[in-house]
């Protein structure tokens, strides 16, 4: 799933207030399952190590990308909201919107698989904040956000390994040739034979495009009989319109 940008609406990822992190965990117990839940800037002892186990993580990956982890120690009401059977549900697939949710603060990318585990180097990175998840009866659980800026240097564990969460995602690719305006009496009026005329001209560049976002221009072939597109220029930046 991606998500329009909308990280300019809450501010830079290095704000002295940490507004992005702050509106991602806000954004992360509105929607989480089971009772109301409420993000609190963790000032506390570490995170326990034997609760790391029991979280899942996932990164985002856009101009802005970051890193999310979540540990909730009440596992009762995931398990109900996963049918009763958590053979057949994993952890990450329920809590996954949540991180949808959280993702969507942040805009202009998108978010790769929800994994099983926390790992500790992101509760430990100078750079993540950490939430807790703080209900009637205490603390719930925890939420570690680290946000990074375009081309921003990753501070803990390994990339490829990391990368490797969403290597297998797939995306929707998708090749335009040109456009058209008509007006509703036009396209009501339209029949078999009907020609509309596109706003390009023979031999022009298509525009691809990854996820409704445009990556690049090419040029239509026919290759074994099917249509594809070959790619003549890759843009430096991802189209925001």
């Amino acid at each position: 799933m991606t998500f329009p940008s909308a990280l300019s609406d809450v501010g830079t990822a290095g704000a002295d207030d940490r507004a992005v992190e702050t509106a991602c965990a806000n954004a992360l117990v509105a929607a989480l399952p089971g009772t109301a839940l409420m993000a609190q800037r963790h000032g506390g002892a570490p995170v326990p190590p034997a609760e790391l186990a029991a979280g899942v993580s996932a990164t985002y990956v856009g101009a802005h990308s970051a890193d999310f982890a979540l540990i909730l120690l009440d596992r009762t009401e995931l398990l109900a909201a996963a049918g009763g059977d958590a053979s057949r549900v994993r952890l990450g697939d329920v809590l996954r919107p949540a991180l949808e949710h959280a993702a969507s603060v942040i805009g202009g990318g998108m978010l790769g698989d929800a994994t099983d585990g926390a790992p500790a180097s992101l509760f430990q990175s100078p750079d993540a904040v950490v939430f807790d998840l703080v209900g009637e009866g205490g603390v719930a659980g925890w939420f570690a956000v680290q946000v990074r800026g375009e081309g921003g240097p990753r501070r803990f564990g390994d990339v490829s390994s990391k990368l490797g969460r969403i290597s297998g995602v797939e995306m929707t690719l998708a090749v335009e040739i040109g456009r058209a305006r008509v007006s509703v009496r036009e396209l009501l009026d339209a029949q078999p034979g009907t020609v509309i005329e596109l706003d390009r001209s023979v031999g022009s560049q298509a525009d691809v495009f990854l996820n409704g976002r445009m990556i690049a221009h090419g040029e239509v072939v026919v290759v074994d009989r099917q249509f594809a597109v070959r790619i003549t220029e890759v843009l430096d930046a991802i189209d925001e319109g």
